[in-house]
């Protein structure tokens, strides 16, 4: 046991020599003291976890105190239960969202996990999630990049947690980019865009997880599927938010 964790440690230490840690607002390299927050001075003033107040649903911040839901989800019904964000979708983090994506920046995700478990430790513990589903990414794109951002994030909150890991859904149409879509567009777009495995769903309590979310249309998606394949109950995790009105 001792060994072991003697080995972790080491090994850690030289992978942090041969690749030190990077900042993951602007991806310059960490200085001792600013390790364990990771990112630099300069970024953690421009980089905003998500706080109260929030929208009940989908977890945007909100401008509004008195407000339980965003403009987004008064006018849309989502199919999940309940969603939360880590960090608003906004300033350095734009950028680094884009290399956990396509920059291969995949230790970006300890960050995230750990702040995510500092914000939102309490409502997992509460929602009792039974398994961990990332967003799947097409088998074209995921040859290309070699990994799936949303599944790298999903890994690490497991091995936080211990909450399995299970890629129940694939994705069987390679859809266009949403960013170039409006909402409605987005939903005609990913419809029939997903289908469950062979295996099916097992499982009562789901965690959706995904690197972005602006309108909601890629989880609402999944959410239904799993729901109306035996799930009872589907949440979400986001990296990152955009902001509710």
């Amino acid at each position: 046991m001792m060994g072991a964790m003697k080995y972790s440690i080491w090994k850690e230490a030289t992978l942090d020599l041969l690749f030190p840690p990077r900042c993951v607002g602007c991806d310059e390299v960490l200085s001792e003291e600013n390790r364990k927050s990771g990112f630099c001075n300069k970024c953690k003033e421009n980089i905003h976890p998500v706080v109260e107040p929030l929208c009940r649903k989908c977890g945007k911040q909100i401008l509004i105190e008195e407000a339980e839901y965003c403009r987004d989800c008064l006018r849309l019904p989502h199919h999940y239960n309940q969603g939360r964000g880590v960090f608003s979708y906004e300033g350095p983090m734009k950028d680094g969202m884009y290399r956990l994506k396509y920059g291969n920046r995949r230790e970006y995700a300890k960050t995230i996990i750990r702040v995510a478990l500092e914000q939102h430790e309490d409502w997992l513990r509460h929602m009792r999630p039974e398994v961990i589903v990332p967003v799947p990414v097409h088998p074209k794109k995921l040859r290309k990049r070699g990994y799936n951002q949303a599944e790298v994030l999903a890994r690490e909150l497991s091995n936080k947690t211990g909450i399995p890991v299970e890629p129940l859904v694939e994705r069987r149409v390679d859809t266009l980019p949403l960013k170039e879509l409006t909402p409605e567009k987005r939903r005609k777009n990913l419809k029939n865009a997903f289908n469950i495995r062979k295996n099916g769903v097992k499982f009562k309590k789901v965690l959706i997880i995904d690197d972005i979310y602006t309108t909601g249309a890629t989880v609402d998606a999944i959410a239904k599927l799993l729901l109306d394949s035996g799930a009872e109950e589907v949440y979400c995790l986001y990296g990152c938010i955009g902001r509710g009105y």
